[in-house]
C-alpha cells in the first residue's frame, strides 16, 4: 500500500493530473447540486401526498388540497398538482393544459446537469487515456533520443505519467458515473410520480366538473 501511495502522485502524472483534477471539481460541484435538488428539494412521499390531496378533493375542499401542496414546499409533484388545482373550477381542457404546462416547466429542472455528469465522467476517462498515450510517447522517445545515462530516468517518467493519469481518470470517472446512475434513477422516479399523479388529478377534477 505504501508503494502505491509513493508511486501515485501529482508530480508523476504531469499536467494531465491537474486537468483531470479540474474536471473532478466540476463533477463534485454538479453532484452536490443535483443531490440537494433531487433528494431534498424535489423529492417527497408522492403517494402519501396524493392520498391527502385526494381526500380533500373528494370532500370538495379544493382550498384544503392547495394548502397540502403549499405544505409540501418545493416538491416537484406538489408544484404540478397545485397548478391543476388552481384551475379546478375551469373546464377539463384548461385543467389539463395547466397540468401539462407545469410538467414542462419542472421536468428540465429535475434532469438538469445529469447528461453533463455522464459526459464529464467520459471526459475524465479520455483525459486519462490521453495522458497515458502522451506518457508512452515520451517513454519511447527517451529510448531513442536520450543519452544512455538518462534513458532509465526518462523512461520511468514517461511510464509514470501513463499509469498515474489512467488511474486518476478512472478514480474520477467511476464514482461520477455511479452517482449519475443513482441520481438518474431517482429523477426518473420523480418524473414517473408526476406523470401518474397528475393523470389521477386530471381524472378526479374532470369527474368533479361533471
Amino acid at each position: 500500500m505504501e508503494g502505491i501511495k509513493q508511486a501515485f502522485s501529482w508530480d508523476n502524472g504531469g499536467i494531465w493530473m491537474w486537468i483531470i483534477c479540474a474536471v473532478s471539481v466540476i463533477c463534485l460541484a454538479l453532484l452536490v447540486e443535483r443531490v440537494y435538488y433531487i433528494f431534498f428539494k424535489f423529492n417527497t412521499n408522492a403517494k402519501q401526498f396524493m392520498d391527502t390531496v385526494q381526500r380533500n378533493i373528494v370532500s370538495n375542499n379544493i382550498d384544503g388540497a392547495i394548502q397540502v401542496c403549499n405544505a409540501a414546499g418545493t416538491a416537484a409533484v406538489a408544484q404540478v398538482i397545485k397548478a391543476g388545482l388552481a384551475r379546478a373550477n375551469k373546464t377539463e381542457l384548461e385543467i389539463q393544459n395547466a397540468i401539462e404546462e407545469a410538467q414542462l416547466e419542472i421536468s428540465p429542472l429535475i434532469t438538469r446537469f445529469l447528461p453533463a455528469l455522464a459526459s464529464l465522467a467520459n471526459i475524465a476517462t479520455l483525459l486519462g487515456l490521453l495522458g497515458t498515450i502522451i506518457g508512452l510517447i515520451q517513454a519511447f522517445a527517451a529510448l531513442e533520443q536520450a543519452a544512455p545515462d538518462e534513458r532509465q530516468e526518462k523512461l520511468s517518467a514517461g511510464i509514470a505519467i501513463a499509469m498515474n493519469t489512467t488511474a486518476f481518470g478512472l478514480i474520477v470517472a467511476i464514482p461520477t458515473l455511479t452517482l449519475h446512475v443513482l441520481l438518474s434513477t431517482f429523477a426518473k422516479k420523480i418524473l414517473d410520480d408526476i406523470e401518474l399523479y397528475s393523470t389521477k388529478l386530471g381524472n378526479l377534477l374532470a369527474q368533479r366538473v361533471k
